[in-house]
């Protein structure tokens, strides 16, 4: 894999788990993934979880030397504060506990009507308070059918990174994620996430050219434990960002550990 130090798996939990469920999927995530250091594992709980999971995290690994898990926002507003009613700031992310946070997911862009502008500036505003955004780009299945992909993820690539200098982009994570392939059942082909990710990596090089190659690139379609190893396999594949699959904890466990065996044997 091109520059990475080590593989990043994020879980994005989105609309699913109580307080009480939330702090004990973290749990045994961490205790899962305990021999695994080599993996860059990351939750994202809800809103409201966030505080307390983070809590639970921070007390295991402390009292028992389990591994580091980070917890990520699912989303930020770009306002640090303001008449902004239902938003999260970067900043109390940050206050919560957050080490990361999802940017342009495509059902924020899908259902809450998020355009790319919107995407660069909670971006920009992440970077700002500290935070690692996670990046998500990817074309429906109409944009795909009509061959346009390439030309849609630049666009998208472009837009997001835009203004953010060459320092900063090594703080970013990008996450492709063909919309068609979430929560459908059907996962890109390795060789369809390699021609993008190869894609993003080189239009990464283009504008940040010392920077490109330790951006990781993440897939996130339809991951399950039966095709990590498969699309870890690809050159510029760096890990994933995983949606039901990361609400068991054997399962995205499994997703971590097979996965980051590929990895140390690329």
């Amino acid at each position: 894999m091109p520059g990475q130090e080590r593989p990043v798996f994020a879980g994005n939990w989105k609309l699913f788990g109580t307080l009480a469920e939330s702090i004990a999927l973290a749990s045994e995530v961490q205790s899962g993934v305990a021999g695994t250091p080599e993996a860059k594992v990351v939750v994202a709980p809800g809103f409201l979880a966030i505080a307390s999971v983070v809590q639970q995290l921070v007390g295991a690994e402390s009292s028992n030397g389990g591994a580091a898990v980070a917890v990520a926002g699912q989303d930020c507003h770009w306002e640090a504060k303001g008449a902004f009613t239902g938003e999260v700031s970067p900043g109390q992310l940050v206050d919560a506990g957050c080490r990361y946070v999802i940017v342009g997911h495509s059902e924020r862009r899908q259902l809450m009507g998020e355009v790319d502008a919107d995407v660069n500036r909670k971006a920009r505003a992440a970077l700002g308070a500290g935070l690692s955004p996670i990046i998500c780009i990817g074309e429906t299945l109409v944009e795909r059918d009509a061959g346009t992909t390439l030309d849609l993820v630049g666009r998208q690539l472009d837009a997001a990174l835009a203004a953010i200098t060459e320092l900063d982009a090594t703080r970013c994570l990008i996450a492709y994620e063909p919309v068609w392939a979430i929560g459908t059942g059907r996962t890109a082909s390795p060789a369809q996430a390699e021609e993008v990710h190869r894609f993003i990596r080189a239009r990464l090089g283009k504008t940040f050219p010392a920077a490109a190659a330790g951006i990781s690139i993440l897939y996130g379609g339809s991951v399950k434990p039966d095709n990590i190893r498969a699309l870890m396999a690809e050159e510029n594949v760096d890990g994933a960002l995983v949606g039901g699959a990361s609400l068991s904890a054997a399962s995205f466990v499994s997703i971590v550990k097979e996965g980051t065996d590929v990895w140390l044997r690329s």
